[in-house]
């Protein structure tokens, strides 16, 4: 999979292109594989959701200061998805695909968007 660094206007875009549709989702959120085990300093989260139908009516990209961005997707039932922590993006077998690479190169987040289901 070739990541790009997210360029603002094409990832807005593509968010956009998506709206009102029912689309798949797949949300990951890590601070690293089993990271307590090899610092007990470090507190080990996460979160997976994947194959999630949704529907959203607003999509916004914003941040990119800190390098960092975050998405939020307003649904069409009052709910909202919030992911933050992307850096980069593809479009890959019709999956928008956005990630979090953090500064050694793991998957810190995952926001990915398909209007079919996702690879179990």
């Amino acid at each position: 999979m070739a990541l790009k660094p997210i360029d603002e206007k094409e990832v807005q875009e593509l968010i956009n292109n998506y709206k009102n549709t029912p689309v798949y989702l797949h949300i990951e959120v890590t601070s690293g594989v089993y990271a307590s085990h090899n610092d007990d300093n470090v507190f080990n989260s996460g979160t997976f959701v994947r194959n999630i139908q949704v529907t959203y009516t607003e999509g916004t990209l914003k941040g990119g200061g800190n390098f960092e961005y975050r998405v939020g997707l307003k649904l069409d039932n009052s709910g909202w998805v919030y992911v933050t922590g992307l850096s980069h993006y593809t479009v890959e077998d019709g999956v928008f695909i956005l990630h979090g690479i953090d500064h050694e190169g793991k998957l810190a987040a995952a926001l990915e968007i398909s209007i079919d289901k996702l690879k179990e």
